[in-house]
């Protein structure tokens, strides 16, 4: 039986979850709580960077649809019309499809 690659992830993660425990055993009350703060300050910067890449998100897509809707515009004058005939169409033509009345054989 061959060891594949999970398995030897596997082997690897536990080796290191179990140096990394070991490790923590053998700290100082004082190094345990260092290292407790710097963790807890490297996630609360991660989450601060997380939020603020949430807020830019949506900057960036709302001036891309602004940007996108006047150069549409631009480009295309009568494409708010065209697609409003076109959905309107749309709209009330089904209920004439939807009405059960069929037309030829099938």
């Amino acid at each position: 039986m061959s060891v594949g690659n999970k398995h030897l992830a596997t082997i690897l993660l536990g080796a290191a979850a179990a140096f990394g425990a070991y490790k923590y055993h053998n700290m100082s009350d004082e190094e345990k709580k260092k290292l407790s703060d710097g963790l807890k300050d490297k996630f609360h910067k991660l989450k601060d960077e997380a939020e603020s890449g949430v807020d830019t998100a949506k900057n960036y897509f709302n001036d891309l649809k602004t940007k996108a809707g006047e150069l549409l515009k631009e480009h295309f004058p009568d494409a708010e019309k065209h697609l409003h005939d076109f959905f309107n169409n749309e709209k009330t033509n089904e209920p004439a499809a939807n009405s059960g009345t069929t037309t030829g054989g099938v």
